[in-house]
């Protein structure tokens, strides 16, 4: 009997808590980047925006999402995409972020 795993995801939200802004020691979920994941057969789209419209980190850190997206298992294409539609704030910040920031 052969069993299928199904991409999740929680499994992609998983992966990108490996992927940090180089310039603050949180990663890119728990600082709020993260605006939507959306999985259908081995394709991942990431909807991520940056802590403003100007850094220059942007490319790298979508790059090192996309990368690291691309190491789970059953993914087979990943399409990470900037936005700045709703700008990001620090009210988006989740309680772990806010914790390894000192903000709580």
């Amino acid at each position: 009997m052969t069993t299928t795993q199904t991409l999740t995801t929680e499994e992609v939200y998983d992966a990108l808590r490996d992927v940090y802004d180089p310039e603050i020691p949180v990663n890119v979920v728990d600082l709020g980047l993260i605006y939507g994941v959306e999985v259908a057969e081995g394709s991942v789209d990431v909807t991520m925006t940056l802590t403003f419209a100007g850094c220059g980190m942007g490319p790298y850190i979508a790059q090192q999402a996309e990368w690291r997206i691309a190491e789970i298992e059953n993914v087979e294409d990943v399409n990470v995409e900037l936005t700045f539609d709703p700008p990001w704030t620090p009210d988006l910040i989740t309680d772990e972020g806010k914790k390894l920031l000192g903000l709580d």
